[in-house]
Parts: C-alpha cells; structure tokens; sequence
C-alpha cells in the first residue's frame, strides 16, 4: 500500500510538471473583464514586518531586510508552501504604501520569472488556486506603477495558472485544498477576459464538492473549525463572483454555506473567536464576522450537536465542547485527542482554552499539541484518549493519523434547575485501562458559574478485569489521572484558600474562582498556547487536579464561578496589546 501511494504521489508530482509547462504555450489573457475587489484583509503589523524584512512564516523567523523573499533558503516545507501560496500579499496590501507596494512587486515579478515557467515547487492546484485568489484580489495594488512589459507577464502568468488548474484540479487533495483549487480557478476564469470557458467545469465540479464534502449539519470530515471557516469564505467569495457576473451558483453551492454558517455560529466564542480544537485556531482577524455578514443567510441553529460539538451559553459566557470521536482515517491528519475537552470564555476574554495546533512551531510541538494533556479535560495515566498511528501525505508534509479512537461518545443536553447541562462520556480508555470518562457541565442562567464533574467507571466484566488488572500492576497503588484547565496567557492566577482554590483575574477586571471536591491534589503548573503568527509559544499556566483511581466507580467535582464582587456586566475598557509577532 505504502509502495502504491508513493507511486501515485510520484505521478502527480510528475503531471503537475508537465501540464504546469504545457499550459505555457496557451494564449494569455490581456485584461480583466471587471475591475476586480480585494475580499481579503490581511493583519497591518505582519505587512510592516514583512516589509522590514522580517520574514515570518510557518514559525521560522528569517530576518533579511530588502532580500528577495525566493533567494531565501526555506527551512522546511511547511515554510516553502506559505511562501509560494502568496497569503502573505494579503498583509501586505493592507498597509498598502509606496514601500510595501514595491516590496511587493519586486516579489511577485520574480515569483513570474523564475517560476512562471511551470517549474518550482509552487505548481500543485491547491497553491495555485490560493495564489491566483490573491493576485486577482490584490490586482490593483500590485499593478498600480509597473510598466507595460510587467502588466503582460502578470496577465500571462495568471492565464497560465488557471490553465493548470482546468487540468489539475481534480488531483487535489479532497477538502480545503480542493476548495481553493476550484475557486481560484472559477475566480481567475471569470474575471479575465476569454478565459470564461476554463471556469465552466470548475462551477459544477464545486457544487458536486460541496454535496460531498458538506455534510446536512454544515460540518466537514476534519472536524477543524477554522478549516471550515476558510472553506465558507472560499464558498462566499466563488458565489459572488459568479454572481458579479450574471451567473448563477450551482444549488449545492448555496446550501452548503446556507448550511456551514450556523454551524460556525455555534463554534464562535463570545469574544468573535473561533473554539481552538482539531489543529485549527481562532481565525484571521475579523474574518469570521466578515463570512457571517456576507453569507447573507439566516438559517436558524442546528439542534443537538455541530460538527460533533456542543455549546453552552449563558449570559456573557460561552463554552464549547468537544462532544465526538475525532475525525479518523485520512481526514485524522490534524486531529486532536480531545474528547470531552472544553474552552471557556468570558465576555471578550478567554479564559478555558486548548494549548491549540502547533505545526507552526516544528514536529514535537505539534505532536504535543494532539495529545490529550494538551487539552482542558481529563488524561488517564498519561495516556491519550486516542492514539497516533500509520502516516500519510498531505501535500508534500508526512503527517500521522490517529488510528485507536473512542468508538463510543454518547451525550446528552438539558435543562438544570438553574441553568444547561452537559452529560457525555467517551470509552478511549476501555481498552487500555478498562474505565469510561464521563463528563457532566452545567453552566447557571446568569453565565455566572460552571459545576463540573468528571468520573472514572468500571462499567462492565471485561472492562472491570481489565482495570483489576492494571490495579494489581500498580501494586494496589492506584491508576494516577489528571484533570487539566489550560488559562490563557492573559489570565493572573494565586492558589487561595490554603491550597483548596484558585483565583483567575481577567484584563478587563472579572474574578473567577475554581474549587473542587474530592481526594485530589491541586496544582498550578506551567502550559503553553500555541498561537499562530508568533515565532514562539506564549507561556501561560494550566489548573491540575491530579489523583488516583482506586475502585469501580472514581468522581471528582469541580466549579468555575465569578467572585461575588464582580459584577454581573463589566464594562471591558481594557485595550488589547497591538500583535507583537516577534514575541
């Protein structure tokens, strides 16, 4: 099997080279049928710092102040596919001034001649497509005082690869990476002149996409929300295009984003960021707002679960939990084994959070990542409630997939006496320990306290032998467990009450106070959040009950409650530090 994808791999590398040089000989656009808009925003500090010459991507810091961004030796791959998907022209339009429109320019008019040919790296469909989204989106901006002979090699080049992409689409991988294959390929077909015909295939095959790869409650096999967050926006910008241009979407097209947008509701914090799980983190900035304004849709909730998580909001506080198994097979190459975890935020301030994905950091952060301990929930003898197995290719990156999975996650919601309930449980431990985590989570009406309890159950003959079992393996000591609650950085915490309790004080002024009952130690131990944009992770600290199973039947309570001097309503004055990416 291993020999045989390696062959195929090895194929497509191959017919990307020779149709990418084949699609050099076809005759160039010369003009855009309509002025086109610039849909992405970008973030103002990262185009200064790019502009300096202070390159981040991937989590490689490269400083090289007025170097052309393709003299520079890439650390790795994740570094080279960032590079040649050309993301960083959004940030770098947002400043849009006379020094950073040069920079950029020298940039992309190098990318033509050293590539533009068909040769380098930049030649698989889903780059493609995400590059020529943002040459079309940021035409003006790096047009704007280039010379005849430039304006040519952009509207050759940019005819070129939507001729590859007409050829090579259907190789992407399914999911994202398709989406941005085909919208790129819609897009640059419909807005250059005579190219209308590349795009006619491309608006059924993103409808038929959409029928597979959107299931009926707006979710994707991934199960990683700001994938399905990039892939509404895609789906938001092809429908616009197609609109702007007297055609019409395939049906598929509208319900999937009819469908995606409550859905994405559901995962949005009360802060406007998106639940951090499955490798993905809280959005570009404004993007979310900016997708559910323009969907146009006002689809009501979805009932039960979204996506398999499900949210708990009360007042001005939020919490999303991770309610399903984690996506398997191929789709579990960014999966978390995060089962039953939950975020937690207050106002505009998290406070509950995931370590989140750190494939921007290298390999052994972002295996760290997945594992359970990095996640606000509960880790059984250090072991992951679901485990890494075979590997596979996504794009030109290894990546490995999680294979031992909970099989069974049953939930339940409902009303409390004073506010909403969560029961779920998952059996990623049956066959290790022979114990089920079950989690129950009641948020009050006010959003003004959560009451937790987390519980270790022998359930059954085969799972209480299996437990006996690992309890004589431990000399009758006990199986050890920790209960995790990752803060984020910007939360203070002391250890009151003689060690019985922990106080969290929020920027914007809120007290929380977390409690607990049972036989357990508590701890306030260092973390990490893994935060896309910077160089390195931000320190932070993580609340650790820790204790040990010793019967059938093991159950531990916890509260999160806001100190009785808080107020019901903060008014949150506090302004938040300017990113700093070089932190």
């Amino acid at each position: 099997m291993f020999r045989l994808d390696a062959a195929k791999r090895a194929q497509a590398r191959v017919l990307n080279r020779v149709h990418a040089r084949l699609s050099t000989r076809a005759k160039p656009a010369t003009a855009f049928v309509a002025q086109p808009e610039p849909r992405t925003v970008g973030s103002y500090a990262r185009g200064r710092q790019l502009t300096a010459g202070n390159l981040l991507f991937a989590g490689h810091l490269v400083e090289a102040p007025g170097a052309i961004l393709w003299d520079i030796a890439p650390p790795d791959d994740v570094f080279l596919e960032e590079i040649h998907g050309f993301v960083w022209l959004d940030d770098m339009a947002s400043v849009g001034d006379a020094a950073t429109r040069k920079t950029a320019q020298s940039w992309l008019f190098e990318w033509i001649a050293r590539y533009g040919n068909g040769s380098g790296p930049g030649w698989t469909p889903e780059l493609a497509g995400r590059r020529v989204i943002r040459w079309l989106h940021h035409a003006i901006f790096v047009l704007g005082g280039c010379t005849p002979e430039q304006s040519r090699a952009f509207f050759r080049s940019i005819a070129q690869q939507t001729i590859f992409l007409n050829r090579r689409w259907h190789s992407s991988t399914p999911g994202l990476p398709r989406f941005e294959a085909l919208t790129g390929l819609i897009s640059a077909g419909l807005s250059l002149q005579g190219m209308e015909a590349q795009a006619d295939p491309a608006i059924k095959a993103l409808g038929q996409e959409c029928a597979r790869q959107i299931d009926d409650a707006g979710g994707i096999p991934t199960r990683n929300p700001e994938e399905l967050l990039e892939v509404c926006t895609l789906l938001i910008w092809a429908r616009d295009v197609l609109e702007d241009t007297a055609r019409s979407p395939e049906l598929s097209h509208i319900q999937a984003i009819t469908r995606i947008v409550p859905t994405l509701r559901v995962l949005r914090h009360a802060d406007g960021g998106l639940a951090r799980f499955h490798g993905g983190g809280r959005g570009v900035e404004g993007r979310l707002d900016t997708a559910l304004a323009a969907a146009n849709t006002k689809a009501q909730a979805p009932k039960g679960l979204a996506m398999g998580y499900a949210r708990l909001s009360a007042g001005r506080t939020t919490m999303v939990i991770d309610a399903s198994a984690p996506p398997g097979g191929q789709a579990s190459f960014n999966a978390h084994a995060s089962t039953l975890a939950f975020e937690l935020t207050s106002g505009r301030r998290p406070l509950i959070v995931n370590c989140g994905s750190g494939s921007t950091f290298g390999e052994d952060w972002r295996r760290a990542g997945r594992a359970t301990p990095s996640h606000s929930t509960l880790c059984l003898d250090g072991f992951s409630s679901s485990r890494l197995g075979s590997t596979s290719r996504v794009g030109t990156i290894e990546r490995e997939l999680l294979d031992d999975i909970p099989k069974d996650v049953p939930i339940e919601m409902s009303r409390a006496m004073d506010g909403v309930r969560f029961e779920g449980g998952h059996d990623g431990y049956l066959k290790t320990h022979g114990l089920t985590h079950a989690r129950i989570l009641e948020l009050t009406f006010d959003g003004r306290g959560v009451v937790g309890e987390d519980l270790l159950i022998a359930l059954e003959g085969p799972g209480k032998a299996r437990f006996d079992q690992k309890l004589e393996d431990s000399r009758l000591a006990g199986i050890p467990f920790d209960i995790r609650f990752h803060l984020h950085p910007e939360v203070d915490t002391a250890i009151d009450m003689n060690g019985t309790a922990v106080s969290m004080a929020l920027r914007s002024g809120e007290i929380w106070v977390f409690r607990f009952e049972g036989r357990c130690d508590l701890a306030l131990e260092p973390s990490v959040y893994l935060e896309k944009g910077r160089l390195r992770p931000r320190a932070t600290k993580q609340i650790v009950l820790s204790a040990r199973a010793m019967e059938y039947a093991t159950r531990v309570r916890w509260s999160l409650a806001k100190a009785q001097e808080t107020a019901i309503a903060v008014r949150d004055f506090v302004q938040d530090d300017a990113t700093e990416l070089l932190n």
